[in-house]
């Protein structure tokens, strides 16, 4: 009876595994949504080079705002981060780190918490987009380095943000 115990489980085991890994390999994509900004469309015509990002607007964009307390990406950034990803994409030795940043609001730790949420859906997307993860890194800064010290919300919102830093092109 032991033995059937044990086998039982095992099935059990091999079972819940394989229905993991079923629901690891289905990931519905959301349909692509038609970008709000003014940023120029991505580049879809030939491969990104390095001069590409000091010329093409898209690539100049380096900055992504968030809600008060939230990490999902708008999609007013869709545009933002299809040329990025295509930039990764077309460049593979290309390195980018992707910096997290919140608004004063909050403790410390849950500051920190939610930049590395709100990177780490940034480079979900680029991931999603066609990027390669292992050019990707994600840094939390938290409510550290602001770039605005006023004290309302027309300043917060300049600080819930995500930078993109390229550290190889």
């Amino acid at each position: 009876m032991n033995a059937t115990v044990r086998v039982s489980v095992v099935a059990l085991f091999c079972l819940a595994a394989a229905a993991c890994a079923k629901k690891q390999e289905i990931k519905p994509t959301p349909p692509p949504e038609a970008p709000t900004t003014t940023t120029a469309p991505a580049n879809t015509e030939g491969a990104f080079t390095p001069a590409d990002l000091q010329t093409n607007a898209c690539l100049r964009t380096r900055v992504v705002y968030f809600d008060f307390d939230k990490s999902d990406i708008k999609p007013e950034f869709d545009n933002i981060v299809a040329c990025h990803a295509k930039y990764l994409r077309d460049r593979p030795m290309a390195r980018m780190t992707i910096e997290g940043n919140t608004d004063e609001r909050g403790t410390r730790e849950y500051n920190l918490g939610l930049g590395e949420r709100r990177g780490n859906a940034f480079a979900q997307a680029l991931e999603a987009a066609g990027a390669s993860s292992s050019q990707i890194k994600v840094v939390s800064y938290g409510e550290e380095r602001p770039v605005c010290r006023e004290h309302a919300e027309s300043c917060w919102h300049l600080n819930r943000r995500d930078n993109i830093v390229y550290t190889a092109e």
